[in-house]
């Protein structure tokens, strides 16, 4: 793969910054039924995200209720809108972190 390309068969496909979101639910402030509520909707929405190449990646956290989210973006307020298009985020349900992403050293010439 050449992974400036993004590409597996030799076709150029562009890619976009890539960034890292770490999301804890603010369970503290909100009950066990506010988020079953939302969740639907919230699933809705990052399945869309996903559909759009813009979520690369979702996983659910093991330590503590939240989402790791693998994010492609033209750049870091794209990742943001991306996070807070979310229905948690619009109701302040979550914490979130987005941290900027580089190829990691070893694998650049």
């Amino acid at each position: 793969m050449d992974s400036a390309l993004g590409t597996l068969s030799g076709t150029p496909k562009p890619v976009g910054m890539q960034f890292l979101a770490i999301t804890r639910r603010r369970t503290e402030s909100f009950s066990d039924a506010q988020f079953a509520e939302a969740l639907g909707i919230e699933a809705d929405r990052a399945r869309a995200l996903y559909a759009d190449g813009i979520f690369r990646t979702l996983n659910s956290r093991g330590d503590i209720p939240g989402a790791v989210i693998g994010i492609e973006a033209p750049d870091f307020a794209a990742a943001q809108a991306a996070i807070a298009s979310l229905p948690f985020a619009q109701r302040e349900m979550m914490d979130v972190e987005i941290i900027p992403l580089r190829p990691y050293r070893g694998f650049v010439p």
